[in-house]
Formats: C-alpha cells, sequence, structure tokens
C-alpha cells in the first residue's frame, strides 16, 4: 500500500515538533487525562518561560522524535500525551512538573528526553532531586577554591620553614655573643 500524502499543516506542525526537540535541553512526556483547562494552565505557568508544554497528538509526536533522532520513545506515545520541551535548566523543570503532579494526581509523568537519550519516569525523579545548576556550580567553585587554598599553603610551608630556621639561628647567635661578652 503506498503511502498518503501528507498534509502541509501536518507537515508544519511536525517540522515545528522536530525543532522543539532539537533545540530543548530536555523533554518530559506527561499523560494529562483528567486535568481541567484551568489546571493546564496553571501548570504552563508554573514551568515559566524555560519549559513550553504543549498537547500534541501521539503519531506527529512520535515522527517528530523521530526525525530528531530520537529512538526509544515509541511506548511512551500511547493515551493523551502533552510535551514538556524544556530550553532551560532540565532540573528546576522536572521539579515544576512533580510539584505539580503531587498536588494534582491526574497529571502522570511518563518519561523524557535528556541530553539525546530516551529515559524512563524514574530517571525524571532522579534528575528532580538534583539541586539546581547555580548551587552546583557553586559547590564545584567552594571545592576548588579550597583545592587551591591547600596548594597554596603546601608551597608556603617550605619557605616558612626556612625563615623560622633563619629566625632561630640568629636568636641563637645572638644568645651564643651575648654569653660570650
Amino acid at each position: 500500500m503506498a503511502d498518503k500524502p501528507v498534509r502541509a499543516d501536518k507537515a508544519t506542525a511536525v517540522a515545528e515538533l522536530t525543532e522543539q526537540f532539537r533545540n530543548s535541553s530536555a523533554t518530559v512526556l506527561t499523560e494529562y487525562r483528567g486535568l481541567t483547562v484551568a489546571e493546564l494552565t496553571a501548570l504552563r505557568r508554573s514551568l515559566g518561560n524555560d519549559t513550553k508544554y504543549s498537547v500534541s497528538k501521539n503519531t506527529l509526536a512520535k515522527r517528530a522524535a523521530s526525525d530528531a533522532g530520537i529512538e526509544g520513545l515509541d511506548a511512551l506515545f500511547a493515551g493523551p500525551t502533552a510535551l514538556a520541551f524544556v530550553t532551560g535548566d532540565p532540573v528546576e523543570a522536572a521539579k515544576g512538573l512533580r510539584a505539580f503532579a503531587r498536588t494534582n494526581p491526574a497529571l502522570v509523568i511518563k518519561g523524557g528526553v535528556f541530553e539525546g537519550k530516551a529515559i524512563t519516569a524514574e530517571e525524571v525523579g532522579k534528575i528532580a532531586d538534583l539541586e539546581p545548576r547555580e548551587v552546583l556550580l557553586a559547590k564545584l567553585a567552594g571545592a576548588m577554591k579550597g583545592n587551591l587554598t591547600k596548594a597554596a599553603g603546601t608551597f608556603q610551608a617550605p619557605l616558612a620553614q626556612v625563615a623560622r630556621l633563619a629566625a632561630a639561628l640568629q636568636d641563637k647567635r645572638a644568645q651564643d655573643g651575648s654569653a660570650a661578652a
């Protein structure tokens, strides 16, 4: 059976979804069955400007993911699916989705994509457990500063010992000179 010609509007939608898959640092797939429009609007607001939450047809999203080079999501495209495309910090978006899912059990996290690879819902939870990027960078800077301080102390120790030795020798000569006089 020959493939049906693709309608222009569907081709445009697939192209847009493909670009969003490629340009996002992470994508989280959720099931939104049972949520009201007001709740979905509240979810979109809580995710902020760096995350775009949109409902998509499974066939179009599946094709877009395939076009973007992402494999392993086919099983997740079952039932009503919404996609959270994260362009900012994936940790903050995962935390926001998990917090919303706790207060609204109708939102179910199915899995997602992180760094171009498919991940499970449990792995999305692990990402949500991470500290924000800024905190991790601050800890890294503190650890590096501590190591540099230790290195500086190690390099200064021989010079300080030489200085103390010279001062002790000078004191000894002064005492020997005063005892002889």
